[in-house]
């Protein structure tokens, strides 16, 4: 895919908590879900998965995101998946959420992908790692703020 094609948005929170990245996620999920796209969240380790896989199912009462880690056999139909190994994202997704301090390999078999960076410093800087990284490989990556 040219970087032409890819849409990549920063969005910048103003809490510190890892946990807030989490919660940004499932509502980035389930908007995209309405929106009838296939998501793949990559985290950046399986305890990670297995947390955002528990907020998935509770982080809204009247909520309900069909969701799998990992991708199974018979798992087609689902819409969201969570990953931790970039080797084993889905071909069919449409929007990645990158979880990960770093770039995944797999980020330009995807329409979108999503960044979302939290207040700490670690996250900051990483975040700005990555902003550069697409930056200097021709994409226009855009920022935006979240109070």
């Amino acid at each position: 895919m040219s970087s032409a094609s890819i849409r990549i948005d920063f969005y910048v929170l103003d809490q510190a908590s890892p946990d807030a990245r989490l919660h940004f996620a499932c509502r980035l999920v389930e908007k995209a879900m309405k929106l009838k796209h296939r998501v793949h969240a990559l985290t950046a380790d399986e305890p990670q998965a297995r947390t955002l896989d528990e907020l998935l199912w509770t982080f809204r009462d009247e909520s309900f995101v069909p969701h799998a880690i990992g991708q199974r056999e018979g798992d087609a139909a689902v819409p969201v998946t969570i990953g931790f190994d970039p080797a084993d994202a889905p071909d069919s997704s449409e929007v990645l959420i990158n979880l990960c301090p770093v770039v995944p390999a797999c980020f330009d078999g995807f329409q979108r992908v999503v960044e979302i960076i939290d207040a700490s410093e670690d996250s900051r800087r990483e975040g700005r790692e990555r902003f550069k990284f697409y930056r200097d490989n021709g994409f226009d990556p855009q920022t935006h703020r979240i109070d």
